[in-house]
């Protein structure tokens, strides 16, 4: 995560979207959205501090109004472009870092942006400025109002000068001495007003170097804290202080740049990646690794966290959905479970399930959350926490949750230590609707899977309930790798290695077994609504199976080498991803028929590890068939680099929105309070005139309420009448109705009777219709009126008087 911040927003890169947050809500107020690959570099416009620049991998500079949220210009480079930096003297240029010929070797180059009243313009003049750079942007900083550039890589430090376009080089000494084995250059800052250059460095130092314009004559002196490489550095706007920050997670302030005068910000919870600084300097930004931005004053007060979706080194839970919140869940910070709301797409709490303070040290054995499953509506939920640092030396304990209403949270309800004897491979409640007791099943690779009931624990104290295990499984003594209960909940399925075992949970009775020799089940699962009576497997040997629990026999299988298998709670649908040196590829299908609905070739580059399907508040009605199992639930996936994926039913273009439609400022409105006012006030505005203008244009009829069109599409061909027939039908159908007529179609000889029965029915629909007159007049003045039933009867009556008389005169 790379972020800058300027007044009241944060700018941070997020893939290809550059999203802008409030300082003082927290809230994201934009996502600029235009580049077509991975966003590398964003800086502010020097000249104009309500633009901001942002380039990408597509090889492209954008120019943006971050206020309105609106695309202003796009200049197109060509090259692929890996970090961007802006210096204000130079007005019509900015600097980027390009990659020349050999993979690993960049150069710093400058590109003139020309000024042109088009929306898209070429830029294709470079200027070089350094060679044999690294490709980061903590790697370069430009110093003392933009006079110089300073650029480091392993063990050298590169400095530009401007005006005397000469570069100085300083080296140094390489790690096989091993008195400087960690001497390498990690990040560089520059001091805003003098010549003073900071480098970090991989053992921790901070170097501070003077005199760098002669070879001979430079100077360094050495401030050291961090006990581990130095992740990045800032000066202050004035240059009276150096911030710097690592893996300690402590945020380090060297003031007059002295090894005394220092000041921490400790326990910031994760590895320090970046620093910024406000450009009024009374705010300090950093961006962690664990996926957030905390906002800090200058006295070195947090003021505000940002938190997206944590990234642990090893998500063992899986992706899991809460049933109450609909919130995800997966492994959080080390120990913890995150709950994050896709829809707000923000963290809404952490739940801490080993309870123990966390020492961020490399050679210390951790205790791993590794397994979590939800359970009765969300009312339960059973989580596994392991450590081990030998083979012989296992440390297992199982814990359950249950929800309390009046804390709105989890609190621990039973705690079992070794539940197994060796690790536990999988754990899955039973959610049947009919379900009277809680049930709970874990499964391990001791050999045996066991059944965990609620009991009554009370005592003369207080009631409880706590679980105790009521049954132990096994057979013959393999491997028990999966469990998973049937939609009724009737039956139990436990995988032992390459054999599916079935049994009945009222007796816990074996009923049948499955076998096909085809490697170890990878993955088990039971069809749901109308396909429960199907049982899919997939095995290390890339075979997916899929077994009828009625004939007990194998109804297909395919070769599929299958690394995710989902079940949609809401169809009968089940998505499964394979995986291949070109990709990941995704089959959506149906149980009852081994055809796949949909299916998306490499829809990741990585391997995807976890997918999830998550129930839609509102259902959609997608009528293509491409789109059609996405109408109940949308379906996420997370890659091997934990990027949260999803699938999209709009096509790049769509979401792309075009750029003349990005320059209407009511399109870009903030989701403030007063948008939620006046946006919707104007939306309303809006569809009564889009229905007012619907009135005046001729509505053709809809070929479903057609019924010679449904008798002719449905009625069997064998029993249709002859063709001859069904022509003159099918022709009538199709031909205009006139639902009115107007005053000159009506014959003169209307009969009056008529006129009285309906007077008493016009009466009644007076008010209404003149409420509606009154409506229609706000919509503007090319609206035509329509005439009511009572005026049509006046123009009627005056139309039977005689007016013979007047030519008499």
């Amino acid at each position: 995560m790379y972020s800058l911040r300027i007044l009241w927003y944060i700018f941070c890169v997020s893939g290809d979207f550059v999203k802008v947050y409030s300082t003082a809500t927290e809230e994201c107020v934009h996502i600029l959205q235009g580049h077509r690959n991975l966003v590398t570099g964003i800086q502010l416009n020097p000249n104009n501090h309500l633009q901001l620049y942002s380039c990408s991998f597509d090889g492209t500079i954008k120019l943006w109004d971050y206020v309105d949220g609106i695309l202003i210009k796009t200049f197109i480079v060509g090259h692929k472009l890996h970090a961007l930096f802006t210096v204000a003297h130079a007005e019509d240029s900015v600097f980027v870092t390009i990659n020349k010929e050999k993979p690993d070797i960049f150069q710093l180059v400058s590109v003139k942006l020309p000024k042109s009243s088009s929306q898209e313009i070429e830029s294709k003049e470079l200027s070089f400025v350094l060679d044999y750079i690294n490709q980061s942007p903590k790697y370069i900083a430009f110093g003392n109002e933009g006079e110089y550039v300073a650029a480091v890589r392993d063990f050298s430090l590169s400095v530009y000068f401007f005006k005397k376009k000469t570069t100085s080089r300083f080296t140094l000494s390489s790690s096989r001495n091993k008195k400087h084995a960690k001497n390498n250059f990690t990040c560089v800052a520059c001091h805003p007003k003098e010549d003073c250059i900071a480098t970090g460095h991989k053992d921790g130092k901070i170097r501070l170097w003077r005199n760098f314009d002669d070879d001979k004559k430079y100077t360094y002196t050495c401030l050291h804290w961090h006990h581990d490489m130095v992740m990045d550095l800032a000066f202050s706007v004035t240059g009276t202080s150096l911030l710097s920050g690592g893996r300690e997670s402590v945020l380090v302030e060297w003031r007059d740049a002295a090894e005394k005068n220092k000041e921490f910000l400790p326990r910031l919870g994760a590895t320090i990646e970046h620093i910024s600084v406000s450009p009024a300097g009374d705010l300090f930004c950093t961006s962690h690794s664990d996926n957030k931005i905390i906002v800090i004053h200058r006295n070195l007060e947090a003021s505000a966290v940002i938190q997206g979706l944590v990234k642990d080194s090893n998500i063992f839970t899986g992706l899991m959905i809460d049933p109450r919140t609909k919130a995800l869940v997966l492994n959080g910070k080390p120990g913890h479970l995150q709950f994050y709301s896709l829809q707000s797409d923000k963290q809404l709490y952490n739940l801490d399930i080993v309870q123990q303070e966390y020492i961020n040290d490399y050679g210390l054995i951790q205790i791993e959350l590794t397994k979590a499953a939800f359970g009765c509506y969300g009312n339960w939920l059973a989580t596994v926490e392991q450590r081990q640092e030998k083979e012989t030396e296992l440390e297992l304990q199982m814990k359950l949750w249950m929800y309390n209403k009046k804390t709105q949270g989890f609190v621990l309800n039973t705690k079992v230590n070794m539940p197994h004897e060796d690790h536990i491979t999988a754990l899955c409640f039973c959610n049947a609707e009919k379900s009277e007791n809680p049930t709970l099943v874990t499964a391990s690779k001791d050999g045996h899977f066991k059944v965990w009931i609620l009991t009554d624990d009370s005592d003369i104290y207080k009631k409880a309930v706590g679980w105790t295990c009521d049954f132990v499984g096994s057979y013959h003594k393999y491997q028990a790798t999966n469990c998973c209960f049937s939609e009724d909940g009737s039956l139990l399925a436990v995988s032992f290695e390459e054999i599916v075992t079935i049994w009945d949970s009222e007796t816990w009775e074996l009923k049948c077994t499955f076998c096909q020799r085809a490697g170890k089940i990878r993955h088990l699962c039971f069809g749901r609504l109308t396909c429960s009576k199907y049982l899919l497997g997939a095995t290390e040997n890339g075979i997916l199976c899929c077994w009828n629990l009625l004939s007990c026999a194998l109804e297909w299988s395919a070769k599929l080498n299958v690394r995710v298998m989902e079940p949609d709670l809401n169809s009968e649908n089940i998505a499964a991803i394979s995986h291949s040196s070109m990709g990941s590829d995704l089959f959506v299908f149906k149980p009852s028929e081994p055809r796949p609905l949909y299916i998306q070739k490499n829809i990741s580059r990585e391997e995807v590890q976890w997918g999830v399907f998550v129930p839609r508040d509102v259902p959609e009605s997608f009528t293509s068939e491409s789109y059609r199992w996405l109408n109940r639930s949308q379906f996420y996936f997370l890659t091997k680099s934990q990027s949260l994926l999803t699938l999209s039913t709009k096509s790049p273009e769509e979401k792309l929105t075009p750029t003349s439609k990005q320059l209407l400022a009511e399109e870009s409105l903030p989701t403030t309070p007063f948008y939620f006012i006046l946006g919707k006030h104007r939306q309303q505005q809006d569809e009564k005139l889009n229905a007012a203008l619907e009135n005046e244009l001729v509505q053709l009829p809809l070929t479903e309420n057609i019924p010679a069109i449904n008798e002719l599409l449905h009625t069997p061909a064998h029993v249709l009448p002859s063709a001859s027939f069904l022509c003159s039908m099918f022709v009538n159908s199709l031909l205009l109705s006139k639902e009115s007529k107007s005053a000159e179609e009506i014959p003169d000889d209307v009969d009056m009777e008529e006129e009285k029965e309906s007077d008493d029915s016009d009466e009644e629909n007076d008010f209404t219709e003149k409420v509606q007159d009154t409506d229609n007049t706000d919509l503007g003045e090319d609206i035509i009126h329509q005439l009511s039933k009572s005026e049509e009867k006046e123009l009627r009556k005056f139309r039977k008087v005689d007016y013979s008389w007047i030519t008499a005169l």
